[in-house]
Order: C-alpha cells, then structure tokens, then sequence
C-alpha cells in the first residue's frame, strides 16, 4: 500500500495511480516468485488456528516480504504493532517470501501476533500495473479462480476457515467504466467464493477509486459486498472513520486504514520498511441456524408450489442465489421444517403428512440431500404451526413448537437423545388462533432464551415473544408487513450479531429481509426474487 511511489520504483504520471502499495512492484526484490504455497504445507492439522486476525483493535504493519522470526519476536517486545499483513499469493504479488510457510504463522500466531493475510491478484484493466489484469469479459470467473487459490493459500499456511481474506485492489481510473464494471464483477466473484469456502472477505484499494466504487454499490441487490474494508488515505491520522464511507457502511468493526505509506521504522534494533496501518475488526458471530449448506453463512429451504419439490438456496451475507439445489420431494406434506435433530451438525427435516398427520423426521446428510425417513408422531393433525424453536428448555436438543387448534394453546415438544421428541408440555395460553407465520428466531434479544416470531392475521404486525424459563413473556410489535407471507427466521444472515426474519411480498414474489436489531426489525431489503412460486420457507 503505498501513496508514492518508493525510491527506484517506476513512478506512476497519472495522479489518480498515486496509491501503489510496495506489494505489487517488490522493492529491490527482481524476481516475482508465483510459487505455490501449497507445496509448502506443513501445518499440523491436528490443532487448528484461530481465525485471523479474529477480534482485534490496535496497529499493524505490513512488509512486501514477511519478516524473519527473529524480527518477529523482536518487533513483538519494542514496538506498537501487534498485527501484521502477510502476502499469501497472487499473480501480482510483488515479493518472493521465504519465510512464509506454515510452521512461521504458527510461531507468530502462538506468540501472540495477529495475522492479516492478503492476496495480491489481477489489477484493474485501467491501472498501469501491466503484470497480470483483469479482463473484464471474464471478470467473474477471474474473481471465482482468485478466491479458490487464495483459499487454498490460506489453508496451506494452516489460516483456518472464518479467517478474513483482503484483496488487494490498487487505485485505478474509476471515469473508465467497462474498467470499473470488471473490477465490481471480480469482487462480487471473489466475495461469493470465499463465502461458499467459509472464509470472510476483505477488500483493500484508495478511498478515492475502489473503495469509493464499494460504496457506491453497498447496497446493490446481486452484490456480494466485501465483509470488512481496507482504505488507504496516507494522512497520518490513525482512526477508521472517513468522509468517503458512511457511517452506517461496514460497522461492527469491520474496518481497516492505512494511515501511512512506505517508511522505514527501528525497534530493538531492528528496520523494516513499512505500512502502517489501524485496524479495527472483530470476528463475524456465526448464524447459529439457517446454514444448511455448513459454510457459515444463512441459507434458506423453500417448496415450489407446483411440484411441491423442496429446494435450498444458498446464502452469502448479502442475497441468496438463484438457481436452488434440490433436496426431495414432499407433495402431501402441509406442515415442514428444519432443525438438527439427530445433533451430527448437519441440519435434518421433519415434515406432517397431510392426510394422516403422520410426523416424520428426515436426517440430512452432507451431500445435502436427506436419508430414510423415522416417525417421530403418528397423527399431528390437531396442531397448526409447527415450529423450531431452537433448544427452548436449555437441555442441549432442539426442540418443536405447535399450537392446538382446540384450544389456541402453544405445547412445546423437547427434543431428545435418538433423534425423539418427548411428550408436549404447554408453554403459553390463550388463544393464538389470530397469529400466523410462526416461526422460531434464536435468541433475537439476546437475553439467553429462544424467541418466537409471528403475525397478527388482522393488522400484519409483526410480535416477538421473549422465551423466558418455561414459557413466553408477553408480546411486543417488533414491525408490520401485512404484505409479507412465509415469515422464517433466517438466522443471522448478515452475521452483524442479530438474528434476522426473511418473508415473500405476495404482489411482487421478491424475499425480503428483514434485520434484526436486537429490538426490533428493519423495513425490509430485496435478497432474492421469483418466489411467488415458492411457499413454506424454511
């Protein structure tokens, strides 16, 4: 990340290329080195790293090549830096690094360092860095092949899943628009990719041209937008608030700046020239439910209303994707859901057969299709919206909610050890025949209990029921859709920390999202269309 160019580089004449970060030219360094980190992988796979960098608020540094150990450990007594950028490939990643292996990142890692692993790959087509650019025909593709090798980079280095992969963008002309279009094609690419790989996305450029570029389509329905951003603006002023990115844009802790560009700092005795950044980041909370695909991010299961075939579409932070992946088939089948059931970690279905009641329980498997059916209750009939609750009694099962016609009285059914439901137990009275679209939240308020979602059929408000030791507190308006239908809790689908509530606009067939605050829903952002076809979201 550089603002100038360095001594004895080539020095950029277009102002707007002014932000070169050392990585991409190598410093004295003659020789790109494009070899493969995977055949170096020595990491003992037996303990697993932490996450990187995980949660952490404080500097960092960033060297074209990875410092020695001995420079690490000396660094790590004398300095202010107790996190540091490392290289792990690209095609334009400017420096050999013969001490990046994996046996180096767990010493530094152990030690106490922070690792911010960045990947150096294709440029803008409008930057003048010439080695290896995007072609904007193929955008998306170059962005999906970056990713996978990164990916396998990281796991090389022994960086486990959930860590934060930054890609590295250097400053480009964002007045030449198919240059600017490929640059948002590689990156929507690239994001999607690692999330299906569980990792999380970073993305570094100049304020000025590809982070302004990253603003500009936050909010674009089809975008994958990065997780966490690095800016450079080389002002010397060590905070990660900025007038070029909104406040409300990448919040949580999702933030990095490089303050200043290349220099040369000593401690101990020891000179490295650097980049000095401030970084603010803090690890994205899992979904906790909804992931039915196991890489970390939401998804959703929905049936078509014609064939009655049960699809899952996968999520990725910011929209679910088209074309869905079949699971089975439940024509009969008037009541569906999913939890996990049998406890392997991967989610199951249990699902009522309409004309006899029958409940069954489908294990899932991880190829994502479903195993043998079990009967879990022979007739269900006298009960409506049944429910995951999620472990509502805290014994460690998953367990169900429904409520009984005859009575509008909510009974829960504990989960049990064999993949069972025990005997229903009521948990709340009165009569809840004038609510629909029931659906389980996890713990919306954070409060410890699993919460309850639905909708007043009359008005289309939208109530949270606060679990609470056996039972429900009363109910407080958290929104109002009367358009919505199919409301389901998605889980944390934008891992901001709350649970979320996803439902179909019946006149437009769109899914909306709709964002937990812990207090309250949001009013609703588009992450999909073409479900007006599609009805019992799960």
């Amino acid at each position: 990340m550089s603002d100038t160019p360095k001594p004895g580089r080539h020095r950029m004449q277009i102002s707007w290329l002014r932000q070169y970060r050392k990585r991409l030219l190598g410093g004295a360094v003659a020789l790109l080195s494009l070899t493969p980190l995977v055949f170096f992988n020595t990491a003992d796979a037996a303990t697993a790293l932490p996450p990187q960098p995980g949660t952490f608020a404080g500097k960092a540094f960033d060297a074209c090549a990875a410092p020695s150990s001995s420079t690490m450990a000396t660094w790590l007594k004398s300095s202010p830096y107790r996190a540091v950028g490392i290289y792990i490939g690209g095609a334009s990643r400017g420096c050999a690094q013969p001490n990046l292996t994996a046996a180096w990142v767990r010493e530094q890692i152990t030690r106490g360092w922070k690792l911010l692993p960045l990947y150096v790959g294709p440029q803008a087509s409008c930057t003048t860095a010439k080695k290896s650019v995007i072609d904007n025909a193929k955008a998306g593709a170059q962005g999906t092949a970056a990713a996978t090798d990164a990916v396998a980079q990281a796991k090389a280095l022994g960086l486990s899943p959930n860590s934060v992969l930054i890609y590295d963008m250097e400053a480009y002309d964002t007045k030449n628009a198919a240059c600017q279009a490929g640059v948002l094609a590689f990156m929507n690419a690239w994001t999607s990719r690692l999330h299906a790989l569980s990792y999380a996305s970073g993305f570094y450029s100049s304020a000025g041209s590809g982070v302004a570029d990253q603003v500009a389509v936050y909010n674009k329905l089809g975008y994958a937008r990065p997780d966490y951003v690095d800016f450079a603006r080389w002002d010397n002023v060590v905070t990660v608030s900025d007038a070029a990115i909104p406040s409300t844009y990448w919040t949580g802790h999702r933030r990095m700046k490089q303050y200043q560009g290349g220099h040369k700092e000593t401690y101990g005795g020891v000179t490295i020239n650097i980049d000095s950044n401030y970084v603010d980041f803090r690890r994205m909370p899992a979904t906790l439910q909804a992931d039915w695909n196991r890489n970390g991010w939401s998804d959703l299961l929905a049936i078509t209303t014609g064939s009655k075939r049960l699809y899952s579409y996968a999520g990725n932070g910011n929209y679910l994707a088209t074309a869905g992946t079949l699971v089975g088939s439940f024509g009969g089948f008037d009541q569906i859901l999913r939890m996990d059931l049998d406890k392997n970690g991967i989610q199951d279905v249990v699902a009522r057969q309409a004309s006899t009641g029958a409940l069954y329980f489908y294990p899932g498997r991880s190829t994502g299709k479903l195993g043998s059916r079990k009967l879990l209750f022979g007739n269900m009939k006298s009960m409506r919206e049944l429910t995951a609750i999620g472990d509502f009694n805290k014994d460690g099962y998953p367990d169900l909610l429904a409520q009984q016609k005859s009575t509008g009285n909510l009974f829960l059914y504990p989960g049990k050890a064999g993949a069972k439901l025990g005997p229903a137990k009521r948990v709340a009275t009165g009569n809840w025949s004038n609510r629909n679209e029931f659906t389980g939240v996890g713990d919306f308020n954070r409060d410890g209990y699993q919460d309850l979602v639905c909708k007043v059929i009359k008005t289309g408000q939208i109530m949270l029921y606060k679990g609470k030791a056996g039972g429900f507190q009363a109910g407080v308006v958290i929104g109002s859709q009367p358009g919505l239908r199919d409301l389901t809790g998605i889980g944390d689908f934008d891992r901001d920390g709350y649970p979320d509530v996803a439902g179909v606009q019946a006149s437009t067939g769109y899914l909306m999202l709709l964002r937990g605050s812990g207090t309250k829903l949001s009013g609703g952002i588009r992450i999909a269309s073409g479900y007006k076809a599609r009805a019992q979201l799960f």
